[in-house]
């Protein structure tokens, strides 16, 4: 890997311009903050790969940023890809400390109110969350000519622009964002992806998004750790089901052992858990699956 702080005269592409990395470290990287290091690299399989490997020399709240990733991954080994310069694709390396391991399973939750929150503020796009990893963003119908009223639920077809990998490592956590933010639609992985410029951003500098995202999740994880990881006296928990699309919604969840749960998603738990409601008037905590939506305020599949 060769850092990106050389000369970027190779790249010929204008409207996806390289990272600035000086500047990014002048933003970001002060004392008593949370980011201690932060290195932009020209590509590189996985961030979250690089990371895990280097777990045991890191120091918390380091950053590792690639302008493209070969062999980026998502949850249940489902992989990442995207044109060189055309989203963020970086991790962050966490390290607890005191707060109960039990409950560093919200840390990926915490990732997603985070980056939703950020980019809400950067980008101008409302972001919701896919439980238990995906940041999804609504495209525009072409008919779409006016704003929503009070009340009214935005029109269009909501689809995954990001998603979201923690992983434990050493003596901490590895949590890796994935975002398409320039895409166009011709470049697109699938019919179901979109991009924060399909979704009307008004802004798809990297570089202001990247500072957006980290600088929300350092507030949500100093809050969280300062509420020894406790959910609810946080305010994650909450701020998590407001932003969730999943709760309110038919769901079917793919379960470990080929197993298969459907039922209407009412509730996170205190441990982050998907509650379901059942056909048989149970209520079924999931902890991990694949969950599709069912149906929607727009309808069809998600």
């Amino acid at each position: 890997m060769t850092p990106s702080d050389a000369s970027h005269s190779r790249w010929s592409d204008l409207d996806r311009p390289p990272l600035n990395v000086p500047a990014l470290r002048r933003g970001l990287l002060r004392p008593g903050g949370l980011w201690t290091a932060l290195d932009v690299v020209d590509s590189t399989g996985s961030t979250n790969s690089d990371l895990a490997a280097r777990a045991a020399g890191l120091t918390e709240g380091t950053v590792l940023v690639a302008e493209e990733q070969t062999a980026g991954r998502g949850r249940l080994d489902r992989t990442w890809t995207a044109p060189a310069r055309s989203g963020l694709f970086f991790s962050v390396y966490l390290a607890p400390g005191a707060v109960p391991v039990q409950r560093w399973g919200w840390l990926p939750l915490l990732a997603g109110v985070a980056a939703a929150a950020g980019l809400a503020k950067s980008a101008g796009v409302d972001v919701a969350l896919k439980w238990p990893n995906d940041l999804l963003v609504r495209i525009p119908d072409d008919s779409d000519s006016d704003e929503p009223g009070p009340g009214e639920t935005p029109s269009g077809e909501e689809r995954k622009t990001g998603g979201i990998l923690a992983e434990r490592a050493g003596d901490g956590v590895v949590i890796g964002i994935g975002l398409n933010v320039s895409l166009r639609a011709d470049e697109l992985p699938a019919p179901t992806a979109a991009s924060l410029a399909l979704a009307g951003a008004v802004s798809t500098d990297r570089e202001t998004l990247l500072r957006g995202v980290l600088r929300s999740l350092e507030q949500w994880y100093g809050r969280w750790r300062a509420a020894d990881g406790d959910a609810a006296a946080s305010g994650l928990q909450e701020a998590y089901a407001a932003a969730c699309a999943t709760l309110g919604r038919t769901v079917r969840a793919q379960l470990p052992g080929e197993r298969t749960l459907t039922g209407e998603a009412v509730a996170i738990d205190g441990d982050g858990r998907l509650v379901l409601s059942t056909g048989d008037g149970l209520q079924e905590p999931v902890s991990a699956g694949d969950i599709v939506h069912l149906r929607g305020a727009g309808g069809g599949l998600t």
